[in-house]
Formats: C-alpha cells, sequence, structure tokens
C-alpha cells in the first residue's frame, strides 16, 4: 500500500472534546467513507492517560478497532501513566513508538498531530 493511503493520527491531549469531536469522529468516518484506506490512531502522552481510565473513550476505541482503525499506544507513556494493562485489556496494540515515529516522519507520511 502506497504511504499516500495511509493516516496516522497522533493523539497526545487529555481533553476529552479533542477526542469525541476530532479524534474519534475523524478517524471513524476515515474508514467508514473510504477516505483512507489505513487509518492507525498512536495514543501517546496524557491521552493514554484518558484512555485507559475514561471507560467511554474505551468503548470508542473499542468501535474504531472495529471498523477497521488500528488503534495503537505509546508504551513508554503508557507505562509512566500505569495503564498499560488497561489499554491491552481492550484491545489496543501497546509498543514502543520513538522509532516507529521518526520513521512515520522521515517517510513523508500524511500525520495528524493533536
Amino acid at each position: 500500500m502506497e504511504e499516500t493511503e495511509k493516516l496516522f493520527i497522533l493523539w497526545t491531549s487529555k481533553e476529552i472534546e479533542t477526542f469525541d469531536e476530532m479524534v474519534f469522529i475523524y478517524a471513524l468516518n476515515s474508514k467508514k467513507q473510504g477516505w483512507w484506506k489505513e487509518v492507525i490512531l498512536i495514543i501517546w502522552g496524557a491521552s493514554a492517560q484518558l484512555a485507559g481510565t475514561d471507560e467511554v473513550v474505551q468503548l470508542k476505541l473499542k468501535e474504531l478497532s472495529e471498523n477497521g482503525v488500528h488503534v495503537t499506544a505509546c508504551k513508554a507513556c503508557a507505562e509512566d501513566l500505569g495503564v498499560a494493562c488497561a489499554l491491552e485489556n481492550i484491545g489496543v496494540e501497546v509498543k514502543y513508538w520513538g522509532n516507529a515515529l521518526t520513521q512515520v516522519l522521515k517517510s513523508g507520511s500524511t500525520l495528524i498531530t493533536v
């Protein structure tokens, strides 16, 4: 798959409104409407705490996964914030993202940061 058909969303904000009104809705519609062939949501920093503790957010993350969005989280952040197990328990891939994000940036892939 060409890199131009992939969308990476780097979610770093712990504001629920940012998740609901941008991250969730755009990721979901990107898959449902076929705007992007592949959508990867990266949970990083403060967003990991929200994702690991808020049950409504967790349900929405599951909905994203069920609709074909790849949901993943920075392992270092999740561990630092004590939510790695909670994220894994809802099906989020938890891995070290530093090198992978660097490769995304160097490849010229489409990346939205919120």
